[in-house]
C-alpha cells in the first residue's frame, strides 16, 4: 500500500470499522480522523500499517496509540475553537494535529528532542500552524505561564501528578490513562463547581508510562 487512494481507503475503513464501533460518534472527531493523513505521522517502517488496529512503535519503547484510543480521547476532550490545549507526550505529532484540527491552540511537550523536531516538521509540512511543539519534561522543569482549558496525557501515569492539575483552568478537563498494569483505566477528569472533581471512567487499556510516571517498585520479602 503506497498510493494516495490506498491510504484514503484505509483511512475510511479505520473510521467505519474500528473507531465508530468503539462508540466514537462525534461528527467533528470522525471528520478529523477521516481526513487527516495518519500515514504522514507514522515511522516509515510502519507506514503500510498506519491504519491498523495496533499501537505502533515509535522508538525508545514508546508507541503511537491505537486509532480507537485516539478517537475516544478526542471525543472525551473535544476542544472548541479558541481553547488552549496542552498535550503531554508529543510522540509523532499526530494527536496534536487532531487536537489542532478540532480548533484548539495546542502546546505539545515531550522530553525527547528528536520527537519534538520531527513532529514540528510534520506539522509544518501540512501547514498546521496552531500547534507549538516544545522540548520539556512535564514532571520536572516545565512551568507554563498560562493555564489550559484541556490537557491530554498520551502516556500512562500510576497516579495523577499534582502539577498537571495546577495547569488547568477552574473549569478545565483532562484525559489520561491511570493505574498499574494490567488494570489501567482511561479517565476524563473535570473540575466541579465546588472545586472537586468529576471523574468519568472511559475504558480499560494498557499503554506505556510517561517517563518518570511509573509506579514505585514493589519489594517482596
Amino acid at each position: 500500500m503506497n498510493t494516495h487512494s490506498d491510504f484514503a481507503t484505509a483511512r475510511q475503513n479505520m473510521v467505519e470499522n474500528q473507531v465508530r464501533p468503539w462508540e466514537v460518534l462525534d461528527a467533528r472527531v470522525l471528520d478529523v480522523l477521516a481526513t487527516l493523513p495518519r500515514e504522514h505521522f507514522v515511522p516509515a517502517a510502519y507506514r503500510a500499517v498506519a491504519y491498523a488496529d495496533i499501537a505502533l512503535p515509535i522508538g525508545h519503547g514508546e508507541v503511537m496509540l491505537k486509532p480507537v484510543v485516539e478517537g475516544r480521547f478526542l471525543q472525551a476532550l473535544l476542544p472548541a475553537s479558541g481553547e488552549r490545549v496542552l498535550e503531554i507526550g508529543t510522540g509523532t505529532g499526530y494527536f496534536a494535529a487532531c487536537l489542532a484540527k478540532l480548533g484548539g491552540h495546542v502546546t505539545s511537550i515531550d522530553h525527547r528532542a528528536e520527537f519534538v523536531d520531527a513532529a514540528r516538521a510534520r506539522l509544518q509540512a501540512l501547514a498546521i500552524d496552531n500547534v507549538e511543539c516544545l522540548r520539556a519534561d512535564a514532571l520536572s522543569g516545565f512551568a507554563p505561564t498560562e493555564r489550559f482549558d484541556a490537557i491530554a496525557v498520551t502516556g500512562a501515569v500510576a497516579t495523577v501528578p499534582g502539577r498537571f492539575v495546577e495547569w488547568l483552568k477552574p473549569a478545565g478537563r483532562m484525559v489520561l490513562v491511570r493505574g498499574v498494569e494490567p488494570a489501567m483505566q482511561a479517565v476524563l477528569l473535570q473540575r466541579a463547581s465546588d472545586g472537586g472533581w468529576i471523574e468519568d471512567r472511559l475504558f480499560e487499556t494498557d499503554v506505556p508510562y510517561l517517563a518518570g510516571a511509573e509506579p514505585a517498585p514493589r519489594f517482596h520479602l
